[in-house]
């Protein structure tokens, strides 16, 4: 859930400044900040099972892999987000401390307060990151993934929907080709129980 607030209005440094010392999350968007509230559990189950198996493929090849609390600038100096996961290969994100800069890929969890957002305008400022080859759009209530990829063409991107009514019968796989790692969609979605609707 997302909830805007009003004034301070900060500059994006103050806002840096100001958002350390905060003990919930904020991001920050062309002067606005906006509060970050918890989500669904099963939004936590999908976020950690995707780090943890990114992670475990990238593990020594000098990625950073990091989840919802890390905080990522999209726009310089005016745009920064947590997304639920973001991964980095770039060397100048290595020594990053306060936000990373240069993502290959990021990934959002969907839930009914935050999907128009995802799909709207972190989507817009997500792909104007000049290193970032992969957004994930991953839907909570039915194993289904919404992928944007950079095509070989300067600023074209592919848009793929990788699905399944039953992930027991059929389990297709989610091509990561930024971090050369292709995901059956069952490990995303493992521990999570759709419920049938009528």
């Amino acid at each position: 859930m997302i909830t805007l607030i009003s004034p301070p209005d900060l500059s994006a440094q103050e806002y840096l400044d100001w958002e350390v010392q905060q003990e919930a999350r904020y991001e920050y968007e062309y002067g606005e900040i906006i509060a970050m509230t918890g989500g669904k559990l099963d939004n936590n189950e999908i976020a950690l099972n995707l780090i943890v198996l990114i992670r475990n493929h990238l593990r020594g090849k000098g990625c950073r892999v990091l989840g919802g609390d890390a905080k990522l600038m999209t726009i310089p100096s005016n745009v920064y987000y947590f997304p639920d996961l973001v991964v980095s290969c770039d060397l100048r994100d290595r020594e990053a401390r306060e936000y990373l800069q240069y993502p290959c890929l990021i990934a959002e969890i969907l839930s009914p307060a935050t999907e128009s957002r995802d799909r709207g305008i972190k989507l817009s400022n997500y792909l104007k990151i000049n290193t970032l080859q992969e957004y994930l759009l991953i839907h909570s209530d039915s194993p289904t993934i919404d992928l944007y990829r950079r095509s070989d063409r300067a600023h074209i991107w592919e848009y793929l929907t990788i699905s399944s009514s039953n992930l027991a019968e059929s389990d297709p796989e989610v091509p990561l080709t930024s971090i050369n790692l292709n995901l059956p969609l069952s490990l995303i979605y493992e521990n999570i129980d759709f419920i049938d609707e009528l």
